[in-house]
């Protein structure tokens, strides 16, 4: 325990990473006794410690705040204060529930969702994620949210692949995709057009993808071919002084959902498998408890999804 601070106090779980000067990644803060407090008061009492927390260790795990319900979820969300995130051209199936919250990805939960920063490929992307686990996977059925840290992927990636890395910083990468008139949600990054740029209108559609740097191919047998780039491969973390991992590189190792880099040129073989075996080396992936709330620093950290074989939901809020 480093701190216990009025209502609060930090906590050690197995799964935590130690970083220098004695942060943990992520940092657990749970109630320290059973306050008359409601979680939003306790939070917004505690909101100074928390942003600290969050900042020094780029990711923060709320446990045992007492949350049930999407609405209370929302209220947490509320209690911090962050702006709310417009929700623009994403790639994965989701829906509103309640407020600021909406689901964090309709695809079948068993499969598995790889490592990447939310929004990477727009210009405009979220500064904090929030996740809330509503309905907590059974013991030993996966349903895990990893998370890593995107300078120490940057900096592995660096001494295992130093020209992949030098080529990746100079010409950023291309990716395509296909979208369909209509959501695929058996896939994690099935959105199609029409939900993906919020109308049925090609010409409005082709109007929104230009303002977010991405070009249309319209297809005669319907659907659309989305080329979007060259997108920066690593940005620069201001506050921490240091290069991140900032794309979905990973995320599109697929014949279907082809990334070059940004000059058309195909990426080395074997690049993606190398970060995927870094990334599952150097992640943290603490098992779900009903009530939990994750927060990620977007710009510091990527996250994945474990497949799971039993009933898991878990929700989502996007902060500016």
């Amino acid at each position: 325990m480093r701190f216990s601070e009025g209502l609060v106090v930090e906590i050690e779980v197995p799964q935590q990473r130690n970083l220098h000067g004695g942060a943990r990644f992520p940092a657990v803060v749970t109630p320290s006794s059973s306050p008359s407090l409601s979680p939003q008061q306790l939070i917004e009492s505690h909101k100074q410690l928390l942003d600290s927390l969050l900042a020094e260790s780029g990711a923060l795990l709320l446990r045992g705040f007492q949350l049930n319900t999407p609405s209370d979820f929302n209220d947490v969300v509320e209690a911090f204060g962050y702006d709310e995130f417009r929700l623009a051209s994403i790639s994965a199936p989701r829906s509103k529930v309640v407020g600021r919250v909406f689901t964090a990805n309709e695809s079948p939960a068993e499969q598995y969702i790889a490592f990447h920063h939310e929004m990477a490929l727009v210009p405009e992307f979220p500064s904090k994620l929030f996740f809330f686990c509503e309905v907590e996977p059974q013991a030993g059925s996966g349903g895990e949210t990893p998370i890593v840290l995107s300078n120490l992927v940057y900096e592995k990636m660096k001494k295992a692949q130093p020209e992949f890395v030098e080529r990746l910083e100079k010409h950023g990468l291309l990716y395509t995709r296909f979208l369909g008139d209509n959501d695929d949600t058996s896939s994690p990054i099935g959105r199609g057009w029409k939900s993906n740029f919020n109308t049925t209108d090609k010409t409005l559609a082709q109007q929104r993808a230009n303002e977010m740097g991405m070009k249309l191919e319209w297809l005669e047998e319907g659907g659309v071919k989305m080329i979007i780039g060259p997108v920066e491969g690593v940005r620069y973390d201001e506050r921490r002084g240091c290069k991140v991992w900032f794309h979905t590189m990973v995320g599109w190792d697929d014949p279907s959902k082809p990334v070059t880099f940004g000059d058309g040129e195909p990426l080395p073989e074997g690049a993606v498998t190398e970060c995927l075996r870094i990334m599952e080396e150097e992640c943290v992936a603490i098992p779900w408890n009903k009530g939990d709330v994750l927060i990620i620093d977007n710009l510091a950290v990527l996250h994945a999804r474990r497949p799971c074989n039993t009933p898991r939901r878990v929700l989502a809020s996007l902060a500016s």
